[in-house]
Protein backbone atom coordinates (compact mmCIF):
# COMPACT_ATOMS: atom_id res chain seq x y z
CA UNK A 1 0.00 0.00 0.00
CA UNK A 2 1.15 3.46 -0.78
CA UNK A 3 2.24 6.31 1.86
CA UNK A 4 1.59 9.88 2.63
CA UNK A 5 4.82 11.33 0.72
CA UNK A 6 4.54 14.85 0.42
CA UNK A 7 6.08 16.17 -3.04
CA UNK A 8 6.81 19.85 -2.67
CA UNK A 9 5.97 21.83 -6.25
CA UNK A 10 5.38 25.33 -7.52
CA UNK A 11 2.15 27.03 -9.01
CA UNK A 12 -0.18 24.81 -7.58
CA UNK A 13 -2.98 23.64 -9.94
CA UNK A 14 -6.46 23.55 -9.75
CA UNK A 15 -7.91 20.45 -8.40
CA UNK A 16 -9.26 17.77 -10.63
CA UNK A 17 -12.58 16.78 -9.10
CA UNK A 18 -13.39 14.44 -11.95
CA UNK A 19 -10.01 12.24 -11.69
CA UNK A 20 -10.63 12.35 -7.79
CA UNK A 21 -14.11 11.28 -7.91
CA UNK A 22 -13.11 8.53 -10.91
CA UNK A 23 -10.30 6.99 -8.83
CA UNK A 24 -12.28 6.90 -5.72
CA UNK A 25 -15.18 5.36 -7.25
CA UNK A 26 -13.04 2.56 -8.92
CA UNK A 27 -10.85 1.91 -5.65
CA UNK A 28 -15.01 1.38 -4.54
CA UNK A 29 -15.79 -1.69 -7.13
CA UNK A 30 -12.09 -2.95 -6.42
CA UNK A 31 -12.03 -3.35 -2.67
CA UNK A 32 -15.41 -5.13 -2.77
CA UNK A 33 -14.10 -7.41 -5.33
CA UNK A 34 -11.37 -7.87 -3.02
CA UNK A 35 -13.12 -8.31 0.13
CA UNK A 36 -15.92 -10.65 -1.34
CA UNK A 37 -12.66 -13.18 -2.46
CA UNK A 38 -11.15 -12.59 1.08
CA UNK A 39 -14.78 -13.63 2.18
CA UNK A 40 -15.16 -16.53 0.03
CA UNK A 41 -17.84 -15.25 -1.65
CA UNK A 42 -18.64 -14.36 -5.34
CA UNK A 43 -21.57 -11.67 -4.83
CA UNK A 44 -20.11 -7.65 -4.54
CA UNK A 45 -22.29 -6.93 -1.53
CA UNK A 46 -20.16 -9.28 0.62
CA UNK A 47 -17.14 -6.97 0.25
CA UNK A 48 -18.99 -4.16 1.81
CA UNK A 49 -17.47 -4.39 5.39
CA UNK A 50 -14.13 -4.96 3.75
CA UNK A 51 -14.14 -2.04 1.22
CA UNK A 52 -15.86 0.16 3.82
CA UNK A 53 -13.58 -0.06 6.80
CA UNK A 54 -10.27 0.01 4.80
CA UNK A 55 -11.61 3.02 2.42
CA UNK A 56 -12.87 4.77 5.93
CA UNK A 57 -9.31 4.39 7.26
CA UNK A 58 -7.44 5.56 4.23
CA UNK A 59 -10.00 8.26 3.72
CA UNK A 60 -9.44 9.33 7.34
CA UNK A 61 -5.77 9.05 7.17
CA UNK A 62 -5.37 11.12 3.93
CA UNK A 63 -8.20 13.92 4.96
CA UNK A 64 -6.13 14.66 7.97
CA UNK A 65 -3.25 15.55 6.35
CA UNK A 66 -5.48 17.48 3.77
CA UNK A 67 -7.50 19.44 6.65
CA UNK A 68 -4.24 20.33 8.23
CA UNK A 69 -2.98 21.91 5.22
CA UNK A 70 -5.96 24.09 4.77
CA UNK A 71 -5.41 25.24 8.39
CA UNK A 72 -1.68 26.10 7.55
CA UNK A 73 -3.19 27.28 3.97
CA UNK A 74 -0.81 25.04 1.99
CA UNK A 75 -1.61 24.35 -1.27
CA UNK A 76 -2.35 20.27 -1.58
CA UNK A 77 -4.32 18.19 -3.52
CA UNK A 78 -6.97 16.22 -2.91
CA UNK A 79 -6.43 12.10 -2.03
CA UNK A 80 -5.55 10.18 -5.33
CA UNK A 81 -7.15 6.66 -4.54
CA UNK A 82 -4.99 3.71 -6.11
CA UNK A 83 -7.29 1.12 -7.38
CA UNK A 84 -5.49 -2.43 -7.85
CA UNK A 85 -7.66 -4.94 -9.67
CA UNK A 86 -7.78 -8.49 -8.39
CA UNK A 87 -4.88 -10.30 -8.84
CA UNK A 88 -3.87 -14.03 -9.06
CA UNK A 89 -1.10 -15.38 -6.59
CA UNK A 90 -0.54 -12.14 -5.01
CA UNK A 91 -1.95 -9.97 -1.78
CA UNK A 92 -4.69 -8.58 -3.62
CA UNK A 93 -6.09 -5.95 -1.10
CA UNK A 94 -7.93 -4.16 -4.17
CA UNK A 95 -5.91 -0.80 -3.40
CA UNK A 96 -2.49 0.63 -3.14
CA UNK A 97 -3.68 2.93 -0.75
CA UNK A 98 -3.85 6.88 -1.33
CA UNK A 99 -1.64 9.59 -1.30
CA UNK A 100 -1.76 13.57 -1.20
CA UNK A 101 0.47 15.84 -2.58
CA UNK A 102 1.78 19.01 -1.46
CA UNK A 103 2.08 21.68 -4.23
CA UNK A 104 4.31 24.21 -2.68
CA UNK A 105 7.02 24.79 0.16
CA UNK A 106 6.24 24.03 3.66
CA UNK A 107 5.92 27.04 5.47
CA UNK A 108 7.51 26.12 8.49
CA UNK A 109 8.39 23.59 11.43
CA UNK A 110 4.58 23.69 13.70
CA UNK A 111 3.09 23.38 9.70
CA UNK A 112 5.17 20.24 8.95
CA UNK A 113 4.33 19.15 11.85
CA UNK A 114 0.80 19.15 11.98
CA UNK A 115 0.77 18.14 8.24
CA UNK A 116 2.74 15.26 9.01
CA UNK A 117 1.09 13.82 12.04
CA UNK A 118 -2.89 14.57 11.32
CA UNK A 119 -2.82 11.57 8.80
CA UNK A 120 -1.60 9.26 11.45
CA UNK A 121 -2.85 9.72 14.72
CA UNK A 122 -6.64 10.13 12.53
CA UNK A 123 -5.97 7.27 11.03
CA UNK A 124 -5.08 4.68 14.27
CA UNK A 125 -8.10 6.12 15.40
CA UNK A 126 -9.95 4.09 12.70
CA UNK A 127 -7.99 1.35 13.17
CA UNK A 128 -8.43 1.27 16.40
CA UNK A 129 -11.84 0.99 16.84
CA UNK A 130 -12.33 -1.18 13.68
CA UNK A 131 -10.13 -4.01 15.29
CA UNK A 132 -12.04 -3.64 18.62
CA UNK A 133 -15.22 -3.89 16.88
CA UNK A 134 -13.93 -7.23 15.32
CA UNK A 135 -12.81 -8.65 18.47
CA UNK A 136 -16.03 -7.89 19.76
CA UNK A 137 -17.81 -9.50 17.08
CA UNK A 138 -17.04 -12.36 16.04
CA UNK A 139 -19.20 -14.65 14.35
CA UNK A 140 -19.43 -18.33 15.25
CA UNK A 141 -16.81 -20.76 15.09
CA UNK A 142 -18.21 -22.54 12.59
CA UNK A 143 -18.14 -19.37 10.33
CA UNK A 144 -14.57 -20.28 8.55
CA UNK A 145 -16.26 -24.26 7.22
CA UNK A 146 -18.27 -21.68 4.87
CA UNK A 147 -15.40 -20.38 3.51
CA UNK A 148 -13.28 -23.69 4.18
CA UNK A 149 -16.31 -26.57 3.73
CA UNK A 150 -12.63 -28.89 3.19
CA UNK A 151 -11.86 -28.43 7.15
CA UNK A 152 -14.76 -30.45 8.18
CA UNK A 153 -12.83 -33.49 6.67
CA UNK A 154 -10.55 -33.02 9.27
CA UNK A 155 -12.79 -32.67 12.24
CA UNK A 156 -11.64 -28.61 12.22
CA UNK A 157 -9.19 -25.92 11.85
CA UNK A 158 -5.81 -27.24 11.34
CA UNK A 159 -3.25 -26.68 13.53
CA UNK A 160 -0.76 -25.72 12.97
CA UNK A 161 -1.78 -25.16 9.51
CA UNK A 162 -1.08 -26.65 6.44
CA UNK A 163 2.18 -25.69 4.63
CA UNK A 164 1.91 -22.98 2.04
CA UNK A 165 -0.64 -21.17 4.08
CA UNK A 166 -0.39 -17.43 4.01
CA UNK A 167 0.26 -16.07 7.80
CA UNK A 168 -0.30 -12.69 9.19
CA UNK A 169 1.64 -11.53 12.45
CA UNK A 170 0.96 -10.17 15.29
CA UNK A 171 1.85 -6.40 16.67
CA UNK A 172 1.66 -4.96 19.69
CA UNK A 173 -1.47 -3.68 19.50
CA UNK A 174 -3.16 -6.85 18.63
CA UNK A 175 -1.21 -9.23 21.49
CA UNK A 176 -2.84 -6.20 23.77
CA UNK A 177 -6.64 -6.23 22.21
CA UNK A 178 -6.31 -10.09 22.41
CA UNK A 179 -5.10 -10.03 26.12
CA UNK A 180 -7.76 -7.54 27.09
CA UNK A 181 -10.43 -8.40 25.38
CA UNK A 182 -9.94 -11.88 25.70
CA UNK A 183 -12.86 -13.01 22.36
CA UNK A 184 -13.89 -16.45 21.94
CA UNK A 185 -13.84 -17.92 18.68
CA UNK A 186 -10.99 -15.80 17.53
CA UNK A 187 -8.99 -17.09 14.49
CA UNK A 188 -5.59 -18.18 13.92
CA UNK A 189 -3.31 -15.74 11.99
CA UNK A 190 -3.60 -18.14 8.78
CA UNK A 191 -7.26 -17.29 8.92
CA UNK A 192 -7.70 -13.85 10.12
CA UNK A 193 -7.70 -12.45 6.65
CA UNK A 194 -10.99 -13.68 6.48
CA UNK A 195 -12.69 -12.19 8.80
CA UNK A 196 -13.22 -8.01 7.53
CA UNK A 197 -13.04 -6.16 10.50
CA UNK A 198 -10.27 -8.15 12.44
CA UNK A 199 -8.12 -7.96 8.34
CA UNK A 200 -8.95 -4.07 7.60
CA UNK A 201 -7.97 -3.32 11.50
CA UNK A 202 -4.87 -5.02 10.89
CA UNK A 203 -3.99 -3.34 7.33
CA UNK A 204 -4.53 -0.24 9.04
CA UNK A 205 -2.32 -0.48 12.10
CA UNK A 206 0.34 -2.06 9.75
CA UNK A 207 -0.11 1.12 7.24
CA UNK A 208 0.05 3.25 9.96
CA UNK A 209 3.39 2.22 11.42
CA UNK A 210 5.25 2.11 7.84
CA UNK A 211 4.06 5.83 6.88
CA UNK A 212 5.53 6.10 10.80
CA UNK A 213 8.84 4.73 9.61
CA UNK A 214 11.04 7.76 10.61
CA UNK A 215 12.51 7.85 7.43
CA UNK A 216 12.64 10.63 4.05
CA UNK A 217 9.57 12.37 3.72
CA UNK A 218 7.09 9.71 5.63
CA UNK A 219 4.80 10.74 8.07
CA UNK A 220 7.44 9.93 10.45
CA UNK A 221 10.16 11.35 8.11
CA UNK A 222 8.02 14.46 8.87
CA UNK A 223 7.75 13.99 12.83
CA UNK A 224 11.50 13.65 13.29
CA UNK A 225 12.09 16.07 11.40
CA UNK A 226 10.03 18.54 13.44
CA UNK A 227 10.88 16.83 17.31
CA UNK A 228 14.83 16.55 17.01
CA UNK A 229 15.81 18.73 13.56
CA UNK A 230 18.19 17.60 10.89
CA UNK A 231 20.81 15.79 12.27
CA UNK A 232 17.92 13.93 14.64
CA UNK A 233 16.17 13.11 11.51
CA UNK A 234 19.48 12.04 9.55
CA UNK A 235 20.58 9.50 12.51
CA UNK A 236 17.11 8.01 12.95
CA UNK A 237 16.18 7.79 9.53
CA UNK A 238 20.13 6.03 8.92
CA UNK A 239 19.25 3.69 12.30
CA UNK A 240 16.41 2.47 11.23
CA UNK A 241 17.25 1.98 7.65
CA UNK A 242 20.24 -0.28 8.91
CA UNK A 243 17.17 -1.76 11.55
CA UNK A 244 15.15 -3.47 8.76
CA UNK A 245 18.01 -4.98 7.07
CA UNK A 246 19.18 -6.61 9.74
CA UNK A 247 15.29 -7.42 10.60
CA UNK A 248 15.55 -9.01 6.98
CA UNK A 249 18.59 -10.81 6.45
CA UNK A 250 18.26 -13.87 8.02
CA UNK A 251 15.11 -14.64 5.85
CA UNK A 252 16.70 -13.46 2.67
CA UNK A 253 19.98 -15.70 3.90
CA UNK A 254 17.96 -18.93 4.56
CA UNK A 255 16.32 -18.21 0.77
CA UNK A 256 19.68 -18.07 -1.18
CA UNK A 257 21.01 -21.24 1.06
CA UNK A 258 17.76 -22.71 0.23
CA UNK A 259 18.66 -22.13 -3.26
CA UNK A 260 22.57 -22.84 -3.66
CA UNK A 261 23.44 -24.53 -0.14
CA UNK A 262 20.49 -26.17 1.57
CA UNK A 263 22.51 -28.48 3.94
CA UNK A 264 23.69 -24.99 5.27
CA UNK A 265 20.28 -24.01 6.25
CA UNK A 266 20.74 -25.72 9.66
CA UNK A 267 23.45 -22.89 10.42
CA UNK A 268 20.66 -20.45 10.79
CA UNK A 269 19.36 -19.95 14.79
CA UNK A 270 15.75 -20.74 14.35
CA UNK A 271 14.74 -18.10 16.60
CA UNK A 272 16.27 -15.46 13.95
CA UNK A 273 14.25 -16.80 11.80
CA UNK A 274 11.17 -16.45 13.42
CA UNK A 275 11.35 -12.69 13.65
CA UNK A 276 12.56 -12.19 10.53
CA UNK A 277 10.98 -10.78 7.15
CA UNK A 278 13.34 -10.90 3.91
CA UNK A 279 10.47 -7.87 2.82
CA UNK A 280 12.29 -5.99 4.83
CA UNK A 281 15.16 -5.65 2.28
CA UNK A 282 13.19 -5.22 -0.45
CA UNK A 283 11.43 -2.28 1.63
CA UNK A 284 14.95 -0.84 2.72
CA UNK A 285 15.64 -0.57 -0.98
CA UNK A 286 12.56 1.19 -2.35
CA UNK A 287 13.59 3.85 0.93
CA UNK A 288 17.22 4.66 -0.06
CA UNK A 289 16.63 4.61 -3.91
CA UNK A 290 12.92 5.99 -4.51
CA UNK A 291 11.78 7.96 -1.44
CA UNK A 292 15.44 8.67 -0.03
CA UNK A 293 16.38 9.23 2.80
CA UNK A 294 17.19 12.89 3.35
CA UNK A 295 14.59 15.46 4.59
CA UNK A 296 14.47 18.88 2.90
CA UNK A 297 14.30 22.13 5.11
CA UNK A 298 10.84 24.04 5.36
CA UNK A 299 10.91 27.57 5.25
CA UNK A 300 11.32 28.06 8.92
CA UNK A 301 12.87 25.76 11.24
CA UNK A 302 12.29 26.13 14.78
CA UNK A 303 11.64 24.14 17.67
CA UNK A 304 8.55 22.81 18.82
CA UNK A 305 6.60 23.56 22.03
CA UNK A 306 5.90 21.17 24.41
CA UNK A 307 2.13 20.53 23.90
CA UNK A 308 3.49 19.34 20.14
CA UNK A 309 5.97 17.58 21.63
CA UNK A 310 3.90 15.20 23.22
CA UNK A 311 1.94 14.76 20.52
CA UNK A 312 4.81 13.37 18.84
CA UNK A 313 5.80 11.17 21.80
CA UNK A 314 2.29 9.45 20.99
CA UNK A 315 2.75 9.26 17.85
CA UNK A 316 6.23 7.47 18.22
CA UNK A 317 4.32 4.94 20.59
CA UNK A 318 1.50 4.19 18.42
CA UNK A 319 4.39 3.30 16.26
CA UNK A 320 5.65 0.88 18.59
CA UNK A 321 2.28 -0.43 18.78
CA UNK A 322 1.85 -1.16 15.25
CA UNK A 323 4.81 -1.76 14.07
CA UNK A 324 4.82 -5.73 13.13
CA UNK A 325 8.15 -7.48 12.95
CA UNK A 326 7.15 -9.97 9.95
CA UNK A 327 3.70 -9.11 8.83
CA UNK A 328 3.34 -11.85 6.24
CA UNK A 329 4.47 -15.64 6.12
CA UNK A 330 4.17 -18.91 4.72
CA UNK A 331 3.56 -21.72 6.70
Amino acid sequence: MSFSIFQARTNPARKNYPLHLALFLVTVYTTLRAGAFWGGQEALAAGIPYSFCLLLFLSVHEFGHYFATLFHRVHATLPYYIPVPPLPLLLSLGTMGAVIKIKERIPGTNALFDIGIAGPLSGFAVCLGVLIYGFLHLPPADFIFTIHPEYLATGGLQTPAPKETLCLGKNLLWIVLEYLIAPKNLPPMSEMYHYPFLFTGWLGSVVTALNLLPVGQLDGGHITYAMFGRKGHAKAAKGFLLFIVLLGFPSLLELLLSLFRPEALSLIPPILLRWSWSGWIIWAFILSRFIGLNHPPTGYDHPLATPRRLYGWIAIAIFVLTFTPVPFGVT
